[in-house]
């Protein structure tokens, strides 16, 4: 009885690991075949409620899981990509969206699961196609998540013969909260709300509980995704935590107004079953879907009010910056080009101000190692590279206008500075993951090369900003002394490598500190190379 016991816990948590597995590595898959696409999906179509909606719904079905796309869009508050009205329609969505795992197992496929482990397996390893690698992944996912749901089920199917088992799950008939309470612990114990219905699905299968257990477990599982977007928004911005609540808030009231009619849905699921001929695992299924469509109809009219609640109970002021494009009008493109090209000017301006605003947080993230700093600095960075794209687009649509000799200048002008702010960010980025290899391999720089570091850090942020003050105030005085600063860059840069070989040669410095010095250094000169191009713009 001892072996038996214990191959049906090897199986049980073997196939719970292969399961979770299969919809992480499936999800990964997904996104790569999706490319770059979710962020900007979620960036472009959420600006009304509905449209939000969507975007969560299809998002989660390219991600596999709710979370991810809640953590995602508590990202993009926290970035100041997308506001907090906005998130709450993706949140909605993502709860329809994760619905179809639990229709993917419900279609009984488990024993086709190794054959198409076996064809996953093929594309991965057979051929050399990129595409066809990441189309492989998906479908070994899918494979391995049928796989890990037959062992979790051949592990669960003795549960139906323990006494112990089945007075809990008729108190759990008797007493839907306790069933909840159930579903919500284990779903926070495994981090997944697929992998609990999923399990919930095969308890149903094996005739461990009936509907009216099974169904306030399914409730409680959907409390206990929230649990995950809760802990990812600690240490974010005040409108990321709002995000999180909102989340927690959302599935409970949708839990307390089915609980408040869960004789008539319980009935109500017993009909479709009997109706429409569904398997257990489908039965599951269509009670999830339909909790979470209807939830979502009920509670999108109220997005105000819920949005209201939240502000009432983490009141302040949200300290999010403004990241996406603020000045540029499509409508003064056809009217004038003149004034297009002085909110084109604006925005630059705004870019330019943020490269800084993310090399100040560079700098603190070198000499603190405060993780905080480093993700506000990659924040900036993708702020950056956001505001490049669409002020170039906005460039080139003025550029289809005829435009004075002045305007024309300008517009060449605004098109180079663009550039070298992008790239400003790119150095940026670079010297962050320098600073992130440095804390990973545990690298010691001697003090004398961090007070180098600090003072050509200071310089180099202190010249971006005399360009940036150069191209607001088109002052070729100031784009000047840009020039003479950039100079002493270059000697610095030349001075702290020497001094740094130095150290070296003495054995007061690592090797390994010695090139990412090297790096750290080259980075900042190169920021500098790209704020005297700005300057010289400006003189030109």
């Amino acid at each position: 009885m001892e072996i038996g016991l214990q191959e049906l816990l090897f199986m049980f948590f073997g196939g719970l690991a292969i399961f979770l597995f299969g919809i992480k590595y499936m999800g990964d898959g997904l996104q790569k075949v999706a490319g770059d696409k979710l962020r900007e999906l979620l960036d472009k179509y959420t600006s009304n409620p509905f449209m939000g909606v969507i975007t969560g719904i299809v998002v989660t079905v390219l991600l596999q899981t709710s979370t991810g796309t809640t953590v995602l869009a508590i990202g993009l508050v926290n970035a100041g990509f997308m506001k907090f009205r906005q998130a709450i329609g993706v949140i909605m969505g993502a709860n329809i969206g994760t619905t179809i795992t639990a229709f993917i197992i419900g279609l009984k496929i488990s024993e086709y699961a190794l054959p198409i482990i076996a064809v996953g397996t093929f594309l991965i390893f057979f051929l050399k196609n990129k595409k066809a690698n990441n189309y492989g992944q998906v479908i070994f996912g899918f494979g391995a998540l049928f796989y890990g749901l037959n062992l979790m089920g051949d592990g669960l199917r003795p549960l139906r013969d323990l006494d112990i088992f089945a007075e809990l799950t008729v108190s759990m008939s008797t007493n839907p909260l306790l069933g909840v309470l159930i579903g919500t612990i284990f779903t926070v114990s495994v981090q997944s709300s697929s992998a609990a219905i999923g399990l919930l699905q095969q308890l149903y299968a094996q005739g461990a509980m009936d509907l009216s257990a099974a169904l306030p477990v399914l409730f409680g599982d959907n409390i206990g995704t929230t649990i995950t977007a809760v802990l990812a928004s600690l240490g974010a911005s005040l409108a990321a935590k709002r995000a999180a609540l909102t989340h927690v808030i959302f599935n409970l009231v949708g839990t307390i107004l089915v609980l408040i009619v869960i004789g008539p849905y319980i009935r109500l699921m017993e009909y479709l079953q009997g109706q429409f001929n569904l398997n257990p695992e489908m039965t599951i299924a269509v009670a999830h879907g339909i909790f979470n469509v209807s939830n979502v109809i009920i509670q999108l009219p109220f997005i105000g009010l819920l949005a209201w609640v939240v502000i009432k109970i983490l009141p302040g002021k949200e300290s999010v910056i403004e990241f996406n494009a603020q000045n540029l009008d499509p409508v003064l493109i056809s009217q004038s080009s003149s004034i297009a090209l002085g909110q084109a000017k604006k925005e630059t301006l705004r870019m330019a101000e943020l490269s800084a605003e993310g090399l100040k947080e560079a700098l603190n993230f070198v000499e603190t190692k405060q993780k905080k700093s480093a993700e506000l600095s990659y924040q900036f960075e993708d702020a950056v590279n956001n505001l490049d794209r669409k002020i170039t687009d906005y460039l080139v649509r003025i550029s289809t206008n005829s435009l004075t000799a002045d305007d024309s200048r300008l517009h060449g002008v605004l098109l180079d500075t663009v550039r070298d702010i992008e790239r400003v960010g790119d150095h940026m980025e670079n010297i962050i993951e320098l600073a992130e290899y440095q804390i990973t391999n545990k690298v010691k720089m001697s003090d004398e090369a961090m007070e180098d570091i600090r003072d050509m850090f200071s310089y180099t942020l202190e010249t971006l900003e005399k360009a940036i003050e150069s191209l607001d105030k088109d002052d070729s005085i100031i784009a000047k002394q840009v020039v003479e600063m950039e100079e002493n860059i270059d000697k610095m840069e030349r001075q702290y490598r020497k001094k740094h070989i130095m150290r070296l040669n003495e054995g007061l410095c690592e090797a390994s500190a010695g090139i990412i010095f090297a790096d750290m250094i080259s980075n900042l000169e190169r920021i500098g190379d790209h704020a005297v191009n700005i300057a010289e713009t400006v003189i030109e």
